[in-house]
């Protein structure tokens, strides 16, 4: 059934109202006459390719009434007239609307009872130019853009494969935003893929007005007050295709550079891409380096406060942790402030002109350095374990988990500063909790492939595979999905 009527004037009127026309001054109506008959578009400005429409409006006002008579629908007229290749007939005046206000030229023809969809739509986009926080020594420079369709090409050009299946859904009511789900047909868990488009479906939101990060909100089980987190995101399209390759889902969201990673344990995040540019036992190596910061970053100030806390009881060998020259501001109080003092900086930086970040730096340094410790205000112990703790966030390219760990941390300094040892043990097993009770979007544990065990896949976060074992290990899950 239609929303267009037959009456010209009437499908005008129900096309004005519904996108307001006159309000906004970016919305154009263009009408002409085609072969005795009238014909309108709308069109967003600024959206549409100028040259190509100006060549169809003149091809178009050129036609006979001969050869408009031979289309006596808008299915007939799209295949004898519009050369463009993306074009479709619409019967829902909404999803017409829709479409018109993503950048596509909207027509309608007198006489037809549907309207027709012009995709010639070209969006301001910036270069695909290596992004800032997921950079690599070796291999592509590309990065994913702001513009879903750039993105989905990107992934593309690197699988020409027809079993790359990338599907599209619209969220939020009003702002209807583009997502894509990007998966290979024969290696992904069905089960996980099921359960990510289910999700999809039922979401329901006005907007995602903070792209990405809204829809990660809507298909995140909601567990506020748990900082770890559940998805993994990379601004690569070589990541993402090897994420692709290995059986993940791959979420990507109009308007965000950056692409969900799906399923996403704790384990997943010792990865990164600079181990694949790099043979497999620096690889390897890479990925031991980056777990033990990862338990270092989280550990050492503690247990080095611990200690001091125990000073009189600790052997011989282990003085030197001790502070040498204690002043009369407690540890517990200097190692929080300089906490708190870190991420000050941190998110000052965000607000410094490139010009003046070297700057500073230099300046951000000192005061938390020479100056800190000249003054009396810190020793120079606590400036050197939080300068580590600071250092090793970036380690790993995850925001979040950079600062789940620290939340983790600062847990664990209070209670070892209230309950001491007991403090220390008590903290380590609330992490741990958290982490056992961490919900994932896909449905598997977070601490898979340890629970449930997974040999195959530990043994693949654990050692960097070769070529050729790592496509023998995706064909063999492959296999056994198909057999389930």
């Amino acid at each position: 059934m239609s929303d267009f009527e037959k009456s010209y004037e009437e499908n005008l009127t129900m096309v004005n109202r519904k996108l307001r026309i006159g309000e906004s001054f970016d919305i154009l109506v263009k009408r002409i006459r085609s072969g005795g008959k009238r014909v309108t578009f709308y069109c967003i400005d600024g959206f549409v390719k100028d040259e190509m429409f100006e060549k169809m409006l003149e091809y178009l006002s050129k036609l006979t009434e001969k050869e408009m008579k031979e289309c006596p629908d808008a299915e007939s007229f799209l295949d004898s007239h519009i050369t463009y290749v993306e074009s479709s007939v619409e019967k829902s005046l909404e999803t017409f609307s829709t479409f018109i206000l993503s950048g596509a030229i909207g027509m309608i023809v007198e006489g037809y009872t549907e309207a027709i969809v012009i995709d010639a739509r070209t969006y301001p986009a910036r270069g695909v130019q290596e992004p800032e926080s997921d950079k690599v020594l070796r291999g592509s420079h590309e990065g994913f853009v702001e513009t879903i369709i750039f993105n989905t090409a990107l992934i593309r050009r690197k699988i020409r494969n027809p079993k790359l299946t990338i599907k599209a859904f619209q969220i939020g009511s009003e702002s209807k935003t583009d997502v894509a789900v990007c998966f290979l047909e024969d290696t992904v868990n069905k089960k996980q893929l099921r359960s990510v488009i289910k999700k999809l479906q039922s979401v329901e939101v006005s907007s995602l007005t903070m792209s990405q990060e809204s829809l990660r909100e809507c298909l995140v089980p909601s567990q506020p007050w748990n900082p770890f987190p559940k998805v993994r995101y990379t601004e690569r399209p070589d990541a993402a295709a090897a994420c692709i390759y290995d059986g993940n889902v791959v979420v990507l969201a109009d308007g965000s550079p950056s692409a969900m990673i799906l399923p996403t344990g704790i384990f997943d995040f010792i990865q990164d891409i600079n181990d694949y540019y790099f043979p497999p036992m620096i690889g390897t190596f890479l990925r031991y380096v980056r777990a033990a910061v990862f338990a270092l970053s989280l550990l050492l100030v503690p247990a080095w406060y611990l200690v001091t806390l125990y000073g009189d009881r600790i052997p011989e060998w282990m003085k030197f942790l001790l502070v040498k020259e204690p002043n009369s501001v407690p540890l517990i109080v200097q190692l929080l402030v300089i906490e708190f003092v870190v991420d000050t900086l941190r998110l000052a930086s965000l607000n410094t002109p490139s010009a003046l970040s070297n700057s500073f730096s230099v300046v951000g340094a000192l005061v938390l350095g020479e100056f800190a410790v000249s003054t009396g205000w810190f020793v120079s112990e606590v400036v050197l374990f939080m300068a580590f703790a600071a250092i090793s966030n970036f380690t790993q390219p995850s925001y979040e988990l950079g600062y789940a760990i620290k939340i983790s941390r600062t847990l664990l300094l209070i209670l070892t500063a209230i309950f001491k040892l007991w403090g220390f043990v008590a903290g380590l097993a609330i992490i741990i909790a958290v982490i056992c009770l961490t919900k994932t979007v896909s449905g598997y544990t977070y601490l898979y492939p340890i629970v449930p065990f997974d040999k195959e896949a530990l043994h693949g976060l654990l050692v960097r595979r070769t070529i050729r074992s790592r496509e023998k290990a995706v064909r063999k899950n492959a296999v056994s999905m198909k057999k389930n």
